[in-house]
């Protein structure tokens, strides 16, 4: 039961922090190692725990999702799609020790994205071009990395948007949420059929992330921007620190 209450709680805060700037597998991550779920089931259960959230987004931004060309959005989709399986079967293939190895440097570089997030944004859309097919590829390699670990995707998923050249914030954010969704939706599934998710688990945390992200407005006004990044940056490097040490130690 124990357990339970510090999952819950942590699916909360993820929630919130994911509808505010992000940042919430910093938080479902660690938990599910520390309640004692081997760390790739607690990646694999971390991604199903905060997907309802992925789908409120996308459901939020469909006017802007409706504004693509639909062969265009078609295409990026299956893109996305490809990219996920790639990266959910290269966790699948994964053992526990190698993950263990990547994921605190896949937790410290979410974190400076987070971070950067800005600067990395505005230096994309400086040196921004047009849809080719080496962004395609660009989307490919981003999709296979949050299928693998998610931390950081909506920021570096931005990014590339302003590398393309968009420049509308409303399109960037749904397009963002709606390849997210896809991503996540593929990713879900082939860890559940896989057997990797940890469902008691992930149940209680999908409920708790959900009400986590329903609440997190009234949270974002009440907390300065800059207090929260810097909150959300201490979270994200106080837990790399602590998978570092753990990967040394074991």
């Amino acid at each position: 039961m124990q357990d339970f209450i510090i999952l819950a709680i942590a699916a909360y805060a993820a929630g919130v922090l994911n509808t505010i700037a992000g940042g919430g597998t910093f938080l479902t991550l660690p938990a599910l190692v520390f309640t004692g779920v081997p760390v790739v089931a607690a990646n694999a259960t971390s991604a199903v725990a905060v997907f309802p959230g992925y789908l409120g987004g996308a459901l939020g931004f469909l006017p802007e999702l409706k504004s693509f060309d639909r062969k265009r959005m078609i295409k990026l989709t299956l893109v996305t799609l490809a990219g996920g399986v790639v990266g959910a079967g290269l966790l699948l293939i994964s053992s526990d020790k190698a993950f263990s190895a990547v994921v605190p440097f896949l937790l410290l570089a979410a974190t400076l994205v987070f971070l950067f997030g800005d600067q990395l944004r505005n230096w994309s859309a400086k040196h921004s071009r047009s849809v080719t097919p080496y962004g395609v590829m660009g989307l490919f390699l981003v999709s296979i990395y949050g299928g693998y670990f998610n931390g950081g995707l909506g920021i570096v998923l931005l990014a590339l948007f302003a590398l393309w050249g968009m420049s509308n914030i409303h399109q960037m954010n749904g397009l963002k949420n709606g390849l997210s969704f896809a991503l996540s939706a593929i990713s879900v599934a082939i860890f559940a059929l896989a057997g990797l998710v940890a469902w008691p688990q992930a149940l209680v945390m999908m409920v708790a992330s959900t009400i986590g992200g329903y609440t997190g407005a009234p949270v974002a006004r009440a907390i300065p921007v800059p207090v929260l990044r810097l909150i959300i940056a201490i979270i994200g490097f106080s837990m790399s620190a602590v998978f570092f040490y753990r990967f040394l130690a074991g």
